[in-house]
């Protein structure tokens, strides 16, 4: 029996159509861009299709021919010219190395390309293309993504990351693999089916009801015989394109009828959840009142709508001005991306005290530079931080005091994911009363360790988080909130592959 031969590769990123920060290749140079024999052994947030599939193939006697790995931290479009080589960097490696017995692909879910409102239905479109009709084509995305007739059509099976925070990414690169194994070897043939509940929302999981909602859609994916892979595509609040919005996604073994009602009792479900998901928000006075109050601590403090994780800058410092006019002390930031000022300390040096100017550079709304004596604690080269499994750089970084305020200086955009943020620069997060991170929930499942109260504050307007005021010009207006509903449009719209039209229509 010939060796089966798998491809895997990776091209994601999340975009924020509103976000004034663009993307080139020095983006992805900056993340993740490893081409083939690069990819370290840990992997990034979505390229654990090529770490699993190491595995995968070394336990299962598999030739795993990988391609390029590219990841890029959320931030604006992408240039037309970054996408289309990476694409066709992939695409070449695809021509060059098959053919295969299966592709297996990492993608967002949420990238938009200058002139390419779904690059993924692009790019999938042209990996079908180049394997043919029968090669299964797999993929793994993240749930803050926007789920397109043109993805569904070109794949045999999309599995998203079910938890949010993201913990379970591994698992789901695993959950691939093992479809694709089964599929190579003819146990199964996978199938999508779609139910779109016309909404958008944010479904944190880390806490109820949507705990609660996901652990069901779990116990369905394995109690129900035929059931290969259950989903919920969140969708992207912050991405204007004319598929945005929340999805169901059902894979089944050649079981459309199966697939199709499964998806539909979740949706109708998550439909119901509508505007009871998402964690109560602060102002920032109140979250700073009642961490003080607080018997207790330490108290994080979510500036979760700065997050770079969504596009933003990361930059904002109305938080920050808060503590710093307060004079609060035992109170550490983590982070404030500020490329220059990172420069300048560390030109000056650990221990050094200088005036800086940091902060509120790169969009309107959200605040203003601080401007102050700074002292420099801690200087650190190619710093970096843990996501589970994952490490994340934040690029050359400074601890900075304020006062009694710290704050983390870094120089590549990253949210806060773990506490090893703060604990490589030297400090005990157990051993501050109040930490701020610019995170909207992935911090949560290391916080929550250290942590008996954690705050959500909505400070500024770094990013569109209100759909009923958010400018669109593309997104579907059908959808609630943009369109107040008490209930799902009929007929919905379950997709046959090879059928014309949209997801969105």
């Amino acid at each position: 029996m010939n060796q089966p031969r798998a491809f895997a590769a990776v091209l994601a990123t999340e975009t924020n159509t509103f976000s004034p920060i663009r993307i080139d290749i020095n983006a992805f140079k900056a993340s993740l861009l490893a081409r083939p024999g690069e990819h370290p052994e840990t992997p990034t947030l979505c390229s654990a299709v090529v770490t699993e599939g190491r595995r995968f193939a070394r336990e299962n006697g598999w030739q795993l021919v990988e391609g390029t790995a590219a990841w890029a931290d959320p931030a604006g479009l992408v240039s037309k010219a970054t996408y289309e080589g990476l694409r066709d960097e992939i695409l070449d490696q695809i021509g060059a190395g098959g053919p295969f017995d299966v592709v297996v692909l990492g993608l967002h879910g949420a990238m938009v390309a200058d002139g390419y409102d779904d690059p993924e239905g692009d790019f999938l479109e042209r990996v079908r293309a180049a394997v043919g009709p029968d090669v299964p084509v797999i993929a793994t995305l993240d749930p803050h993504s926007h789920l397109t007739a043109k993805r569904v059509a070109a794949a045999d099976a999309l599995i998203a990351f079910k938890e949010f925070p993201h913990v379970d990414f591994v698992d789901r690169a695993v959950d691939a693999w093992r479809i694709a194994g089964d599929t190579v070897a003819g146990r199964v043939r996978p199938v999508i089916s779609i139910y779109d509940p016309k909404m958008i929302d944010v479904f944190p999981t880390s806490t109820q009801p949507m705990r609660r909602f996901v652990d069901d859609m779990v116990r369905k994916e394995a109690e129900i015989a035929g059931i290969l892979s259950l989903s919920v595509i969140h969708g992207f609040l912050a991405g204007d394109v004319p598929e945005m919005g929340t999805k169901i996604i059902a894979v089944t073994d050649d079981d459309k009828v199966l697939g199709g009602a499964v998806a539909q009792e979740l949706g109708e479900a998550l439909f119901k959840l509508r505007g009871k998901v998402r964690s109560a928000e602060l102002g920032p006075s109140e979250a700073f009142d009642r961490a003080l109050a607080y018997d207790g601590g330490p108290v994080t403090v979510a500036d979760m709508w700065d997050n770079p994780g969504g596009g933003t800058a990361g930059d904002a410092t109305v938080l920050l001005r808060e503590a710093i006019d307060r004079k609060l002390d035992s109170i550490a930031f983590g982070s404030v991306w500020d490329p220059i000022a990172v420069q300048l300390c560390h030109a000056a040096g650990e221990g050094a005290r200088m005036m800086l100017r940091f902060g509120a550079k790169s969009a309107p709304e959200t605040g203003n530079p601080i401007d102050a004596e700074v002292e420099i604690v801690r200087n650190i080269a190619k710093a970096e931080q843990r996501f589970g499994d994952s490490i994340v750089p934040i690029g050359d970084a400074s601890l900075i005091r304020v006062g009694g305020v710290e704050v983390i200086l870094n120089s590549t955009r990253a949210q806060c994911f773990d506490t090893s943020l703060f604990s490589n620069f030297g400090i005990d997060p157990s051993d501050r009363k109040i930490l701020v991170v610019k995170s909207t929930n992935h911090f949560y499942q290391s916080f929550a360790q250290v942590s008996p109260l954690i705050l959500y504050c909505a400070a500024g307007r770094a990013y569109p988080t209100d759909p009923r005021t958010t400018p669109y010009k593309k997104a579907p207006r059908n959808i609630w909130p943009i369109c107040d509903r008490e209930s799902p449009e009929e007929p919905q719209y379950l997709f046959e592959p090879g059928l014309a039209g949209s997801l969105g229509e």
